[in-house]
């Protein structure tokens, strides 16, 4: 159908929506994509984000959270799948971006938006059934 609402939000507004939202029952679930070691090394941006993962679950009270290869299975049926192949894959199920004089359901979507579409539509994927 399209994407009803996407904006990329500074990790404390963000928080502040978690716990706005709660109160007032907006939403079942919140779904956050989630680091795993693969043995390489990681900067503090890695450890950042972990921070962050826990405050976001800690805000809403509990959160389901899906690994990069869970994504890239459910989407393109393989786990060596790049970022490009999830965002072709979104497009073919969802649609194209289109234009400003034209916008398609993905329009707008940008950098980091395009994987947490990729976690709603797995999370909705492995979860349509109970909702």
């Amino acid at each position: 159908k399209g994407v009803l609402f996407h904006k990329t939000l500074p990790n404390e507004e963000m928080t502040d929506l978690i716990l706005g939202s709660r109160v007032c029952d907006q939403y079942d679930d919140l779904v956050i994509e989630w680091i795993v070691g693969y043995g390489i090394t990681v900067g503090s941006e890695t450890f950042d984000t972990c921070r962050w993962v826990g405050r976001f679950e800690q805000a809403a009270g509990g959160a389901t959270l899906l690994t990069r290869k869970e994504i890239k299975q459910h989407l393109c049926s393989n786990t060596t799948a790049k970022d490009v192949h999830i965002r072709q894959a979104l497009i073919d199920r969802i649609g194209p971006p289109g234009s400003k004089k034209s916008p398609g359901p993905t329009f707008g979507i940008v950098g980091h938006e395009w994987a947490a579409l990729a976690v709603a539509v797995t999370y909705w994927d492995k979860h349509k059934e109970a909702v």
